[in-house]
């Protein structure tokens, strides 16, 4: 394979409210921090072991919007999107990095009942893309048949 891939999926619970940042051109930044779990027991000890990894996540204009609208604290969340480090210097003149996810796309997944979010369809899905494709806007969820209703005649 002669190319590169960049790709992260995450499923995790955000940390804090999303923060928005505004440009002069129209533009808009939303940034949250995302916890992810990872448990499992330790063989010698036999203790059940909890480890969370917290990741700094940066949706862009209309996918920043819809989730500063709906993301709240502690909220569920399927997140796709790339790697970038940044590199920038502190008071001090030192050089500093700061590892980011930029959301390409998301879905909600926390329950309408279990978070603020009265009257909007769950789970909701965005595009963190300009709004001018067709993926920016929230998907309808796929309905689902029940097992054992299927008219076909397979013997099992």
């Amino acid at each position: 394979m002669s190319g590169t891939l960049n790709k992260v999926m995450l499923i995790g619970h955000t940390g804090d409210e999303v923060k928005m940042t505004y440009f002069e051109g129209g533009g808009c930044i939303g940034r949250f921090p995302l916890a992810t779990n990872e448990t499992y027991t330790n063989r010698t000890t036999g203790e059940r072991v909890s480890n969370t990894e917290w990741h700094n996540i940066v949706v862009r204009n209309k996918g920043a919007e819809i989730c500063e609208k709906y993301l709240k604290k502690g909220d569920k969340v399927y997140i796709e999107g790339r790697i970038k480090t940044r590199k920038w210097q502190d008071e001090q003149g030192m050089d500093r990095y700061s590892t980011e996810v930029q959301c390409t796309d998301f879905t909600f997944l926390t329950p309408k009942n279990e978070s603020n979010m009265m009257g909007n369809p769950n789970p909701v899905q965005g595009s963190a893309q300009p709004a001018s494709t067709p993926s920016s806007t929230p998907q309808p969820n796929p309905v689902q048949e029940p097992i054992g209703e299927e008219d076909d005649d397979l013997p099992f």
